[in-house]
């Protein structure tokens, strides 16, 4: 399993994700970028880290890191090893009493971790070239939509599953903000993807 180190480019979000964010992770040693559709939660979770803030009661992911330091574990890394069924999975990376354990987490959650750690993330390269793109020169300001337009001729083209899971984000959107025609016309798109097999 070959595993490529990102760093956090940034949070974004944007009127068409119903209250959703993205996090837009760039692998170190390359070009391409993952976004990760996450809730508006974690999104603060790490907006505040990255900040520098601390809220006046800890927040779930600083208790998280309390009761794993108090046990004597020490977070190694976190990684994002799968994508299924256009969701996207991680493991967080423990060592406990000199052995390493592994516990299965949401991206959004594992990242929240990492940040208050200090521990690397990591993405599976077959993930980054499932669902990552690579920005023009032009797009760079506008990639924190997480949205790569499938006209535009200088961008590493989105896999059958990278479209899918962008799809099956903006049905999602169009549920919770009960815009049920563009969710059907959503779903159409889906089945029309999913056919051309």
């Amino acid at each position: 399993m070959e595993k490529l180190q990102c760093e956090i480019l940034g949070l974004s979000s944007s009127p068409s994700t119903g209250g959703a964010y993205a996090i837009l992770l760039k692998e170190l040693d390359g070009n391409r970028r993952l976004p990760i559709i996450i809730g508006a939660f974690e999104a603060q979770a790490i907006a505040l880290e990255i900040e520098g803030i601390k809220p006046p009661r800890p927040l779930t992911h600083d208790l998280l890191k309390q009761i794993t330091e108090n046990l004597g574990a020490t977070v190694i890394e976190v990684i994002v090893d799968e994508l299924r069924e256009n969701t996207f999975y991680a493991k967080v990376i423990l060592e406990v009493a000199g052995l390493s354990q592994e516990v299965d987490a949401r991206p959004s959650d594992a990242i929240a971790l990492a940040v208050r750690t200090g521990a690397p993330i990591f993405v599976v390269n077959n993930v980054m070239d499932a669902a990552a793109f690579v920005p023009s020169e032009e797009s760079e300001k506008d990639e924190m939509s997480g949205i790569v337009p499938d006209s535009d001729k200088t961008k590493k083209p989105l896999t059958k599953e990278a479209k899918l899971a962008v799809l099956q984000n903006k049905l999602r959107e169009a549920i919770d903000s009960e815009e049920y025609e563009r969710a059907a016309k959503i779903r159409d798109d889906i089945k029309r993807l999913t056919s051309n097999n």
